[in-house]
């Protein structure tokens, strides 16, 4: 009976493992054989064993002739064909296995039917690996992992049941009784933490228990969640938030019941916000979340508020298109209930390794107090800007570059955007436009045109040049020889020829851009060839001389007459082709010394261990002849009654109004000294290892300048200019100083004349003017070597619109703009609670102007400029811009700033306490780009003065 039943085992075990393969069959088949002669428990064993093997096919598993099975070890990861455990093998002919080649027919007419998995599945596991039979399930225990095609599931233990063809996957306890090892569900770029998983490989639909799952940006923690597809979740009572605290959030949107689109969107019924847990109302019957990790066209949600002269208003809402990987366009505006408006068009694009820039227009219809009343205004101002740079590697050979920020001269004083409050103070708008070129070879051929503006907001006056084209040919140096260095007077005689072509613009804000603008243009054309050589004399001294030949011509000229009848200068444009030709002559002599003086003896070890003083002398002589060939002249006639007529010559010339320039009438010889110094300091480090003194500048440069003419008859010296600067501080502070020091006295009517001062009982010089600037920048993080990087987007806005990147006009106000204040830093704070350091920032900018041209002896202008921030605590922060009119005694535009980090919510607040510019703004919102538009905001404008 036993051996019946042992027979049976074997017939068994020999057809399980009927793998197809002649040379691997005996193998097992022995080594099951001799499994089975030991006790039942071993026959059970190598039975479920072998049954095992060939379930999962290991085809790769099988040794050569001769070796040995490799024992499956701890931890050891298994690929499995699942069809081949789902499926059955294809009938193969008994005749193929009999006598092989006797018969054609190889396989049966019968098709197999269609698999249900197309992929390898791979699992492994820490513990053991076990296989249930009866129930059809292989369990996974600790650290279990299962991959199937895209599909990942890690977690403390997974079941795969053949018979439903699916997966389960949860967490284990540990020694203490908790629950360790969370699933991890993953397919593609999507993953899910949640308690278990329920998975059928068939379907791919899922039900996840407690997921947490991360959506660009934002959190779900879902009771319950079904995976319809790969791109369709079902969620209920989910959290959704942006914090990053996963326990505890500061606020979450409860979604009762929602529909996911991973990367896209959620959509879902009644949803209302919680903060800490406690419900508030702020909810919606219906809402809709974008999920994108990609530009995205949508709303922009606008702030809103009141303004007691134009009523409640709408800011800075609009439409953002995401045209392109390149482009992009956000249309903004704002509306007041009185009628005014504005728009805003803000563009940016960036092709890789080519070029990138923005473009923005801003325009703003504003009106006064209602129709009818004295009061009533209505006025139009605008803003166009453009920037524009190349990358270098794009076109080694050409450049086009462009910065534009022109409009109405009023616009930042008038405008009543909060995004232009720290620029209105200033008073000038500046652009260009440019592209140059260069033309390789030798010589070596330039080629630039350039359109400029300036315009000044105080007096509304604008310059443009439309187009400035220069064209210049690299140095000649027709006897150098073709190899060496070219040496002595005749080798560096060298020539050039540059040429340049203007068009220029001078108008008013009222006319810009009309018929009248263009009929005002000057235009002209500069040819000028310089030749030039130089040379070493005795050894030390430097010898260069030049003479420069120019052509100007130009399409208008002026006549002049008087009108004995009007009694009246009389002047007449003309138009037509006209001509003049200059040419001036050149030299100068200069050297450097070198001087030390030292303060330390042989053995002495000072902290002042030596000075260095280097001189730069030189002196240049120039001649330029009269010209006075383009010089014409009219008699001024004049009579009182009776008294006798007077005539006066008046000298002109007809080229007056050319742009370069008009020839000179007088001859100049003037001889030119100057003098440039440097002092530099050596001193012991204060670091004990170094081997050298360290060096500091005391003086970056000290200047010393003036001219005496030979040629005149009287005032034959110029002033004597007097410039230095220099920075101390370790680099922190900047000083810059100038003066003029005049040789000659002033008459009682203050009238400069041919006497020296010190001869009219005065000094050797009279101080006329003179100026100081000094400007400091530090921080907590100077003394630590980091650099202050906060509020870079900010400043960066401020540059474009002509402001300045220091603060000292204050921060822009439009805090709903992330754009302007996504300034988060890297966060080093030891603990929540306190600032072990208290981080902190200062500014200072000082300027003093003395004027006494005409014994005014006054200072004209003095003024201390400051801005800081300091964070008193962390996520608090204060700041403050203002400065102090010294002169006036009074404080200039003052704006007080309080920032609050709410982890994932900021707070604002700014307050401009006093001036005509009076207002406060008050902001709370959500940091996070996705809901930004869940905010609060608050405003108080300035009220119109009378």
């Amino acid at each position: 009976m036993y051996y019946f039943k042992l027979l049976n085992i074997k017939l068994i075990i020999k057809n399980i493992c009927n793998f197809g393969n002649s040379k691997t069959e005996p193998y097992f088949y022995k080594n099951t054989l001799k499994a089975l002669r030991t006790n039942k428990f071993q026959i059970l064993f190598a039975l479920s064993f072998t049954m095992f093997i060939n379930m999962f096919g290991f085809a790769q598993d099988r040794p050569k002739s001769g070796g040995e099975i490799a024992p499956i070890k701890k931890g050891d990861t298994i690929a499995v064909n699942v069809n081949d455990v789902l499926q059955p093998k294809e009938a193969v002919s008994t005749l193929e296995l009999t006598e092989k080649g006797q018969d054609s027919t190889k396989k049966d007419s019968v098709k197999p039917k269609s698999e249900f998995l197309t992929d390898i599945v791979s699992y492994k596991a820490k513990d053991y690996t076990s296989f249930n039979k009866k129930e059809q399930k292989l369990y996974l225990y600790n650290e279990a992992e299962i991959i199937y095609g895209d599909m990942e599931i890690k977690a403390g233990i997974i079941v795969i049941d053949y018979s439903k063809n699916e997966v389960y996957a949860g967490r284990v306890k540990d020694s203490l009784g908790e629950y360790t090892q969370h699933p991890v569900f993953k397919q593609g770029t999507q993953i899910v933490e949640p308690d278990s998983i329920r998975f059928n490989i068939d379907t791919e639909k899922a039900l996840i228990f407690n997921s947490r799952t991360e959506q660009a940006g934002g959190f779900f923690d879902s009771e319950v969640s079904k995976k319809e597809n790969d791109s369709v979740y079902f969620v209920q009572n989910a959290k959704y938030t942006t914090s990053e605290n996963r326990e505890d959030p500061e606020y979450y949107f409860l979604l009762r019941k929602a529909k996911v689109v991973p990367d896209e969107k959620v959509a879902t019924g009644l949803t209302n916000m919680f903060i800490y847990g406690v419900p508030t109302p702020i909810g919606l019957p219906f809402a809709y979340f974008p999920l994108t990790k990609k530009q995205t066209s949508g709303v922009i949600f606008p702030s809103f508020g009141e303004q007691n002269s134009r009523g409640y208003f709408l800011q800075n809402g609009g439409y953002y298109f995401a045209l392109s990987d390149y482009l992009d366009l956000a249309v903004l505006g704002d509306y007041y209930t009185n009628g005014s408006y504005g728009l805003r068009l803000e563009s940016k694009y960036n092709v890789r390794y080519k070029f990138n820039g923005n473009l923005g227009f801003r325009y703003e219809n504003l009106i006064t107090s209602e129709r009818g009343f004295s009061d009533y205004s209505k006025s139009t101002i605008y803003n166009i800007r453009w920037s524009h740079s190349q990358d270098t590697k794009a076109s080694p050979n050409s450049r086009f570059s462009a910065s534009v920020n022109l409009g109405s001269s009023t616009y930042y004083q008038n405008s009543i955007n909060q995004v232009n409050v720290a620029n209105f103070l200033n008073n000038t708008l500046s652009s260009s436009i440019s592209y140059s070129k260069t033309f390789q070879g030798e010589p070596q051929v330039n080629f630039s045109a350039t359109a400029t503006h300036s315009q000044n907001t105080n007096t509304e006056s604008i310059t443009m040049t439309l187009p400035t084209i220069q064209t210049s040919v690299s140095r000649i140096f027709p006897f150098a020889s073709e190899t060496g260095t070219k040496k002595g007077i005749i080798q560096n005689i060298n020539f050039q020829y540059n040429l340049s072509a203007e068009n220029r613009i001078t108008t008013t804000d009222s006319l810009f851009f009309k018929k009248a603008m263009w009929d005002d243009a000057k235009s002209g054309i500069q040819h000028s060839i310089p030749l030039s050589t130089n040379f070493k004399l005795f050894k030390y001294f430097s010898l260069s001389a030049s003479t420069n030949y120019e052509e100007n011509w130009t399409f208008k000229t002026i006549d002049k007459y008087y009108d004995t009848d009007l009694e009246e200068e009389v002047e007449i444009e003309k138009s037509g082709f006209d001509a003049f030709r200059t040419y001036n002559f050149s030299t100068s002599l200069g050297t450097t010394l070198y001087g030390m003086f030292n303060f330390e003896k042989e053995g002495e070890d000072r902290k002042l261990k030596a000075i260095r003083h280097v001189m730069r002398p030189s002196v240049s002589y120039n001649i330029n002849p009269s010209f006075d060939r383009y010089w014409d002249s009219y008699e001024v006639v004049t009579a009182d009654g009776e008294v006798a007529e007077e005539v006066e010559t008046v000298d002109f010339t007809r080229f007056e109004d050319n742009i370069y320039g008009s020839p000179s009438q007088t001859f100049s010889s003037s001889l030119g000294l100057n003098l440039s110094n440097n002092f530099e300091a050596k001193v012991r480090d204060k670091d004990s290892t170094a081997t050298e003194a360290k060096k500091i500048i005391l003086l970056n440069n000290l200047n010393f300048s003036t001219s005496y003419n030979f040629a005149g008859d009287s005032l034959q010296w110029s002033p004597l200019r007097v410039s230095g600067g220099t920075q101390i501080l370790d680099d922190k502070m900047s000083i810059n100083f100038g003066a003029v020091l005049d040789p000659y006295a002033l008459d009682n009517n203050n009238s400069k004349i041919d006497t020296y001062n010190v001869n009219n009982g005065g000094s050797l010089f009279r101080l006329t003017s003179a100026n100081l600037t000094m400007n400091y920048t530090l921080n907590s993080k100077t003394f630590s070597g980091d650099n202050d990087e906060s509020r870079e987007n900010s400043r960066e806005e401020n540059l474009r619109s002509g402001g300045r990147a220091d603060d000292l006009f204050g921060v822009n106000q439009d805090f709903a703009d992330q754009r302007l204040n996504n300034n988060e830093q890297e966060e080093k704070k030891p603990s929540e609670f306190y600032n072990y350091k208290i981080p902190w920032s200062l500014r200072l900018a000082y300027a003093v102007n003395y004027s006494n041209a005409a014994r005014q002896n006054e200072i004209s202008s003095h003024s201390l400029m400051f801005s800081g921030d300091i964070e008193f605590a962390p996520r608090w922060s204060v700041g403050a811009s203002s400065g102090y009119d010294l002169k006036n005694q009074g404080f200039t535009y003052t704006q007080l700033r309080f920032e609050r980090d709410l982890l994932s919510w900021r707070m604002n607040f700014s307050w401009v306490p006093f001036s005509t510019r009076s207002s406060w703004n008050f902001f709370i919102g959500i940091k996070s780009s996705i809901l930004k538009d869940i905010k609060y905001e608050k405003r108080r404008q300035p009220d119109d003065q009378l």
